[in-house]
């Protein structure tokens, strides 16, 4: 099939300049037992919504260096933000490469899946950040180009599509072993598998693009570049649900490539998996660089149960393959009431992780692995986020595959153990070619090295900060205490030191606390011992830091610790929580906790008992309720000026508002230019009628910025977006002390607006560029916090931005 040559494209101007229409929109909400299946209707005489933007990864590009402009320009420039930590903690690596320089020690790259790219030059005693500004810091792959060392090739946009992955903006190149990078195009691919680049002519380079997470699109397929990324042909695609997920290169062949497809899409209920009639997801070779393609799937599993697929070849005997299939037949039927690790109904054990060898180059495959429980449970349902295979590069029958752990086989893949020592969830692996004792490996907890075969390894968590954190609180200790979640490694919580100057806060190693890796917190300011933690889908938890520890698992915490989860009633549908499951204490009654799921739960004590207060404020539409909790409430706000107040934002896009505690309840969704999920609510602190909202498209494969508010209690939203050229925004805040202040955080970084939304600027000169999940303003000690998923907590004297 001929494809296509791709120029690699300049954004147009055009969309960066669509977000600064400012539009108001009227409606009038009703009052309704349980929520419509369809958007709501705007009343006879209102304005119609405005059509979504068309906000592509394109639009980001042209976007970043608005962004750029506009920090460059702030009054705010030389405002410094203050990493505080954890320094106990590293974040999930996605990818490693290494250049070994003769006579030098050697360079080793580490792609972070959402902190960007570090390097170290003396064996990991220290790491410097080499990619951390531009348009998307997502990882996706790194490669050394084996020509030439000071070459480096960077994919952003992570090929694994966790819940919190975000897109990439394409590929990046760099000629100087780091210090400078030019965007070289592909930016609608959004994730980017594996890059392989020519062992002769570095100008030749093939990419393994998955494409979009959520949406199907063409920019997806194997990619090929013969002038060093100036232009780009697609030479192997399937369809537009269809992306590549690896590729291989014969050492004795460089025309000799082997790729793997994987035909999937991410729905917001359900976590990726095959479907009747998928026919996609394979292995194809190619003989003369890519003109033509043969697909080989002789001996793999049936094709619409074919998940993921990673493959590699023997470097000592290029006959020899080796594919890892996530392989979705159903094992064993789940017992009744069996749950899975979270907390929800288990469908069933599949048969999951499965190793195949072909001896002749990719003609037929045999499966070599066992089929029994070690296997299934190798990768259990996620083998969309691991199926990688490495092979050692001098003995063809030593072979490790990732999952949940890194797992090592001797023996051609017929048996393998688990390597032992480091943190769990594994996509990355490195194996020297000169001596095969030396193991880099990527995995949730950073990056770690073995210099015997894995039986021990190194590991780097306080120089190595790419911390992914969820969400930020406080309390009104003295000092203060910031709260967190952190992906695969549980919450945390640190003081704020302001003990040597505001200027110079220290970085803190953090200590655990209660809840999990997703988790809202809810701090009880009266005593600052109460603490509420929602988890894992709205699980909810109580601690209470006065009393005793309690011993939970495998530690003893210094609180003990409550379950609280309201309960669905007798023959009504399960609860469903979001992952990050919005929990309040009211700002009137510190006894009063707000709890939200489908419904809106309220306590008068303390969680001890509870009523619900609300009917389903969701869209309630069955064919979208999966194993993945959806149609849920993501945001839940308490007016601070009225007790009973009360606003709360879906994820399927639904606002609603009581203002008598949960009597009766109105729908604003019309009122709302775009029905997309609501990221935040906040009610302001000097005005009752005042509201501000936000939105999130990403989870459409969509940029822009939604930020509006409310002065009549949501009857009508005007924009405040402004001149912020590009979302998503993942939350905003009203400073304490002036109404006119705002403050934005977005996938790019942080705004604020000193003229209630008129106008806004980049706050701070020198953040990351990384995507700032919370933000948090304390009202005494006149902080902000920020937490980052990618970079850990950061901070910022608020006074300055206070008094200007």
């Amino acid at each position: 099939m001929a494809h296509p040559r791709i120029v690699r494209p300049v954004a147009s101007a055009v969309a960066a300049f669509v977000l600064l229409l400012a539009f108001v929109f009227t409606g009038d909400g009703s009052l309704s037992g349980q929520a419509p299946a369809r958007p709501a209707k705007p009343v006879a005489g209102a304005p119609a919504a405005a059509p979504a933007v068309t906000a592509d990864s394109v639009f980001r590009v042209k976007a970043w260096d608005q962004f750029v402009s506009m920090r460059g320009s702030s009054p705010f420039k030389d405002l410094k933000w203050q990493f505080i930590g954890p320094t106990s903690i590293s974040g999930r690596v996605v990818d490693v490469a290494v250049a070994n320089r003769k006579g030098k020690t050697r360079v080793i790259y580490v792609a972070t899946a959402s902190g960007g790219l570090w390097k170290t030059e003396n064996e990991g005693t220290t790491f410097e950040p080499i990619f951390e500004q531009a348009a998307s810091v997502q990882g996706g792959n790194v490669e050394v180009a084996p020509s030439d060392p000071n070459i480096i090739w960077f994919g952003t946009g992570e090929a694994n599509i966790f819940r919190s992955s975000n897109a990439g903006v394409g590929v990046y190149k760099s000629t100087d072993t780091g210090k400078t990078w030019q965007h070289m195009g592909l930016p609608s691919t959004h994730t980017i598998a594996r890059i392989v680049i020519h062992p002769t002519n570095p100008d030749i380079v093939y990419l393994a693009a998955g494409g979009h997470e959520w949406t199907d699109n063409e920019e997806r397929g194997v990619y090929k570049t013969t002038d060093g990324g100036k232009t780009w042909d697609k030479i192997l695609y399937v369809d537009a649900k269809t992306g590549a997920n690896d590729l291989v290169m014969d050492p004795t062949d460089p025309n000799v490539l082997y790729a793997t497809t994987w035909q999937r899409i991410r729905n917001k209920w359900n976590d990726p998996r095959t479907l009747p009639g998928y026919t996609g997801t394979g292995i194809h070779k190619t003989t003369d660089g890519g003109k033509t393609w043969t697909p080989i799937n002789q001996g793999l599993s049936v094709p619409d149960r074919r998940g993921r697929i990673g493959i590699d070849i023997a470097r000592s005997n290029p006959n020899v393959l080796y594919a890892f299939v996530d392989n979705y037949e159903i094992a064993r039927q789940a017992k009744p009431g069996e749950m899975d690790s979270y907390g929800r109904p288990k469908q069933g054990t599949i048969k999951g992780a499965e190793i195949y060898r072909s001896d002749n180059k990719g003609q037929a495959w045999k499966k070599v692995s066992e089929s029994n429980a070690f296997m299934e449970g190798a990768a259990a349902t996620y083998g969309w986020v691991f199926s990688q295979v490495r092979v050692d590069p001098n003995n063809e029958n030593t072979v490790y595959f990732m999952g949940l752990a890194l797992n090592q086989s001797t023996d051609g893949g017929k048996t393998f153990k688990v390597l032992r020592g480091m943190h769990s969830d594994h996509h990355a692996l490195w194996i020297d070619p000169a001596n095969s004792d030396n193991l880099l490996n990527g995995n949730d907890g950073g990056v770690v090295m073995s210099y015997d075969f894995g039986k021990t390894w190194r590991q780097f968590t306080d120089n190595l900060p790419a911390v992914t954190f969820f969400n930020v609180a406080f309390d009104m200790a003295t000092p203060v205490h910031v709260y967190g979640s952190v992906q695969d490694h549980g919450s945390y919580r640190a003081i704020v030191d302001l003990g040597k100057g505001r200027d110079k806060i220290p970085t803190q190693a953090f200590e655990e606390t209660l809840g999990g890796e997703g988790t809202t917190h809810a701090i009880d300011t009266s005593d600052n011992n109460t603490v509420y933690a929602s988890s894992f889908y709205g699980n909810l938890d109580r601690a209470d830091f006065s009393k005793p520890g309690t011993t939970g698992g495998f530690r003893t915490m210094p609180f003990q610790m409550t379950n609280i989860m309201p309960k669905a009633g007798e023959g009504e549908p399960p609860l469903r929580g979001q992952w990050m499951a919005p929990t309040i204490v009211s700002p009137h009654d510190p006894n009063v906790v707000y709890h939200g799921l489908q419904y809106v739960f309220r306590s008068m004590h303390k969680g001890d008992a509870w009523e619900r207060i609300s009917p389903d404020l969701t869209g309630n539409v069955v064919s979208m309720i999966g194993d993945i909790p959806y149609q849920t409430l993501y945001a839940l706000a308490e007016s601070p000026k009225r007790f009973g107040l009360l606003y709360a934002g879906t994820d399927d896009g639904h606002l609603h508002i009581t203002r008598d505690g949960g009597k009766t309840w109105t729908e604003l969704t019309a009122n709302l230019p775009q029905k997309k999920w609501i990221s935040r609510i906040v009610p302001s602190t000097f005005d009752e009628g005042t509201v501000y909202v936000t939105q999130n498209g990403k989870r459409d494969d969509e940029f822009a910025a939604y930020v509006y508010k409310s002065t009549d209690f949501g009857k009508t939203f005007k924009s405040i977006v402004g001149n912020i050229p590009c979302g998503p925004v993942n939350v905003i805040r009203e400073d304490p002390s002036n109404p006119k202040i705002l403050y934005v955080g977005t996938d790019m970084g942080v705004y604020v607006t000193t003229d209630g939304g008129t106008t806004w600027t980049v706050l701070g000169g020198n953040l990351p560029s990384t995507f700032v999940h919370d933000l948090v303003v304390h009202p005494r000690d006149r902080i902000i916090a920020i937490a980052t998923h990618g970079r850990g907590i950061w901070v910022m004297d608020a006074v300055p931005v206070q008094k200007k």
